[in-house]
C-alpha cells in the first residue's frame, strides 16, 4: 500500500470512528470498520513514522500504568462562583457593570463530569491533566488519547490549553452498570463518578473501552487572537471538538433567564447530565480587567439548577472532627436517591443550626441536593412526631479523643494536639507537596508515627530523630536519613508557605502569601480589623484566620523559632518609570522574562499576562506575536529591550 492509499483509508476511518464514537451515526458495520482498521494498522507497523497523528489505532490503550504522576497546569483552572436564583445572578452582573456598563454573555449548558485540561503544541495533543488543586492535577495522556472525542492533532500550531468536561452519556451510563452487575462489580452510583473513575483507570484499555466524552467549555493559556469569547469557543470547535448544544449570547438578564429556563425544561432529554448553566462576559478585554478573586474568575458564574428535594428521616447523628478541630454535626439518614445519588448523610453546619430548625433524631425531613452542593436538610414536618423523637445535645467532649471542647456557639473545636484525628491530618496537609514539601512523609508514613507515638503534633517532627524510626517496620538506613533530611531542608523556608501549610480553613496560598507580605511575624496578633481591610480578604476568612491563631498561638510562635522562616518584606519603592505601571511583557529578550519579571516587581510594576486598554506598556523582543499587534491596535505604548533599559 502507497503513502497515498494509506492518507485515503486513514481518512475514511477517522470519519468512520468520529460518526461512531461521537455522533453516535455508524457509516459502516463493525465488521468493515475493523477490516479497515487492521489494514491501516499493518502499514502503520511496518511505516511508523508515516503513520497518521489522528489513527483511531492510537486509541486502543497500552501498557498498564504503576499510578499517575503529577503534573502542572500552564495556567491555573479556576473554580466558579455558583449563583442559584435571579436575585444572585443581577448581583453578580451589577459588580461586573463597574467596568463595562455594555456587557453582552456568552451562556453554555454546564455539564456534570470530570473536568480536563489539554494541552496542544505544534498542532498535537502534548499532555492531558486532571483539575487538580487548580494549578496541580494527575496527568492521564495515556487515558485520553483512547477517547475518540479528543482530536490528537488540531490545525492550530501554537500552545494552546483547551479545558473541558469527562462524560459519560446517560444511555452509556446504563450499559456500563449492566455489565458490571453481570460481573458481580460495585455499581457506578452516577454518570459522573462513572466518568472520574474510568479516566483514572491504571489500564488505558479499559478507559477506552467506557466511551467516554469530551465537552469543551474554554480555553487556558493561549495567544489566540479573539476579541470576544464566543468568537474563540467557534474557532476551537472548528479544531475537530463537538460544539455543545444551546449556546446562547444576550445582553440581559432575561435573555439568560430565559436559556435557563429552557435549559432547565429540556434537561432529561439531553444525553448527558448537566447541573447549570455557566455564564461568561463575552468581552475578553472586560474579563482582563475584571481579573480574578482568590478562588473565581469575576467574568465568570455557574448558575446552578434549582436544588432537588427529598423526604427522608434522621436515623442518627455523627460527629467529625475536621483537620483544625472544628466538630461538625452530620446527620445519617434513610438512604435517599436523589437524581441518580444515593444520600445518606446531610450537614447540619453546626449546633447553632440544629437548636434554630430544631432538629431531633428520627424526625422526618427534607433534604435537598443541587451539583456539587453538600446535602443538607431544609425543613423538619415537626407535626408528624410521635414521640420517639431523641433532641440533640451539644457536646462537651470530643467524640475521638475524650478532650474536653472549647464551645464558642456557632463553633465547637477539639483543642487537643494530640487528638488522633486532628493531629494525622494536620500533619499530613503541612507536609504536603504544595505546602512544606516534605518529600517521603506520605499518610502511610505520618499514620505510622503517630500510631507508635513517635510524634504527636506538627513541632514533633522537627524532634525526630535516627534511633526513633530505626526499629519501625519498613524504615531502612536511606529511607531514614532522607526524611530526616526532607525534614530539615524546610528550615528558613518563605513565612508564608509555613502559614500555607497550618491548614486554616479558608486561607489558601495566595491569601497566605497576602497576609505574610502585609503583616510578617505579627501575623499570630493581627486583628479582624486589620485584616479584613486587605483586598480580596473577606469576613469569613478573617474570623478563620484569627480564630485560628488565637487558638494556636502559642504552636505558631513555637514553629516560628524552630524553622526561623524568611520574612519577604514589604518594600516601599521609589518614584521611578515603572511604579504602578501594568506592564506585558512578550517575545524574547536578552535575558529571561522571568529575571525582567522580578526586576519590574521590585520597582513596583505589576505583570500582566494579557494587554488591554489598562495596560501601561508593553515590552517586546523578538517573535512578539499577537500580545504586540493587539498593543499597537489599542494605542498601548511598546518599548524594546533596549528602551526598557535605559528607563531603568
Amino acid at each position: 500500500m502507497t503513502k497515498n492509499e494509506y492518507d485515503l483509508k486513514i481518512e475514511k476511518l477517522i470519519s468512520w470512528a468520529h460518526e461512531y464514537y461521537v455522533n453516535d451515526n455508524p457509516l459502516a458495520s463493525d465488521e468493515e470498520y475493523d477490516k479497515l482498521a487492521r489494514i491501516c494498522l499493518a502499514y502503520e507497523q511496518e511505516n511508523p513514522n508515516l503513520s497518521h497523528p489522528n489513527s483511531p489505532n492510537k486509541r486502543v490503550g497500552g501498557f498498564i500504568l504503576e499510578g499517575f504522576e503529577k503534573a502542572s497546569h500552564l495556567s491555573r483552572m479556576w473554580s466558579q462562583e455558583d449563583v442559584f436564583n435571579t436575585q444572585e445572578l443581577e448581583d453578580w452582573i451589577k459588580r461586573a457593570h463597574k467596568v463595562n456598563t455594555n456587557l453582552e454573555f456568552f451562556c453554555q449548558p454546564k455539564f456534570d463530569g470530570a473536568s480536563l485540561n489539554l494541552i496542544y503544541e505544534n498542532g498535537l495533543l502534548r499532555q492531558a491533566i486532571t483539575r487538580g488543586d487548580g494549578s496541580i492535577g494527575e496527568d492521564v495522556t495515556n487515558n485520553v488519547k483512547t477517547i475518540h472525542s479528543i482530536p490528537l492533532q488540531i490545525a492550530e500550531k501554537s500552545l494552546v490549553e483547551i479545558r473541558g468536561e469527562i462524560v459519560i452519556k446517560k444511555a452509556d451510563f446504563e450499559k456500563i452498570n449492566i455489565e458490571r452487575i453481570k460481573n458481580n462489580d460495585q455499581v457506578f452510583a452516577n454518570p459522573r463518578n462513572a466518568a472520574a473513575g474510568s479516566l483514572r483507570q491504571l489500564d488505558p484499555a479499559i478507559t477506552a473501552k467506557r466511551k467516554l466524552f469530551f465537552n469543551v467549555w474554554g480555553v487556558g493559556l493561549n495567544s489566540l487572537r479573539s476579541t470576544k469569547y464566543s468568537q474563540m469557543m467557534d474557532y476551537i470547535y472548528s479544531l475537530g471538538f463537538v460544539k455543545p448544544p444551546m449556546q446562547t449570547i444576550t445582553s440581559s438578564v432575561e435573555g439568560i433567564e430565559n436559556l435557563y429556563h429552557e435549559i432547565i425544561k429540556v434537561r432529561d432529554n439531553i444525553e448527558m447530565m448537566l447541573d447549570g448553566m455557566v455564564v461568561k462576559i463575552d468581552d475578553i478585554e472586560t474579563q482582563d480587567e475584571l481579573g480574578y478573586t482568590v478562588k473565581f474568575p469575576r467574568w465568570s458564574c455557574a448558575y446552578k439548577f434549582p436544588a432537588l428535594e427529598k423526604t427522608t428521616k434522621i436515623k442518627d447523628i455523627i460527629l467529625q472532627v475536621g483537620r483544625t478541630g472544628v466538630i461538625t454535626p452530620v446527620a445519617v439518614v434513610e438512604p435517599t436517591d436523589i437524581e441518580g445519588v444515593v444520600v445518606e448523610r446531610a450537614s447540619l453546619h453546626n449546633f447553632d443550626e440544629i437548636a434554630r430548625k430544631d432538629i431531633r433524631i428520627h424526625d422526618e425531613v427534607i433534604i435537598i441536593r443541587s451539583g456539587d452542593v453538600i446535602p443538607k436538610i431544609t425543613k423538619v414536618f415537626t407535626e408528624r412526631r410521635n414521640g420517639t423523637q431523641v433532641e440533640i445535645l451539644r457536646p462537651t467532649s470530643c467524640p475521638d479523643c475524650s478532650s474536653e471542647l472549647l464551645d464558642e456557639g456557632a463553633l465547637i473545636k477539639c483543642q487537643n494536639l494530640d487528638c488522633p484525628s486532628r493531629v494525622v491530618n494536620s500533619i499530613i496537609y503541612f507536609a504536603s507537596k504544595n505546602c512544606m514539601n516534605i518529600d517521603g512523609l506520605g499518610n502511610k508514613i505520618v499514620e505510622t508515627l503517630v500510631n507508635e507515638k513517635k510524634i504527636y503534633d506538627i513541632l514533633d517532627l522537627y524532634s525526630l530523630k535516627y534511633e526513633d524510626l530505626e526499629n519501625l517496620d519498613g524504615f531502612k538506613e536511606k529511607k531514614i536519613n532522607n526524611l530526616l533530611n526532607a525534614i530539615e531542608n524546610t528550615k528558613t523556608t518563605t513565612l508564608h508557605r509555613i502559614i500555607n501549610a497550618l491548614g486554616i480553613e479558608h486561607i489558601g496560598e495566595v491569601a497566605s502569601k497576602q497576609i505574610c507580605l502585609e503583616f510578617g511575624l505579627k501575623v499570630v496578633d493581627i486583628s479582624f480589623d486589620e485584616l479584613i481591610n486587605l483586598d480580596g480578604i473577606g469576613e469569613q476568612m478573617a474570623n478563620s484566620f484569627c480564630e485560628f491563631m488565637r487558638v494556636n498561638k502559642k504552636l505558631v510562635l513555637k514553629l516560628f523559632e524552630i524553622i526561623n522562616p524568611t520574612v519577604e518584606e514589604k518594600i516601599e519603592v521609589e518614584e521611578n518609570n515603572f511604579k504602578n505601571k501594568t506592564i506585558v511583557l512578550t517575545g524574547t529578550m536578552s535575558v529571561s522574562r522571568g529575571d525582567i519579571k522580578k526586576k519590574l516587581e521590585l520597582l513596583g510594576a505589576k505583570i500582566s499576562s494579557s494587554v488591554s486598554k489598562k495596560t501601561d506598556f508593553v515590552i517586546y523582543g523578538e517573535d512578539a506575536g499577537s500580545k504586540y499587534d493587539k498593543a499597537i491596535e489599542l494605542n498601548v505604548p511598546v518599548l524594546t529591550e533596549n528602551e526598557m533599559n535605559k528607563m531603568f
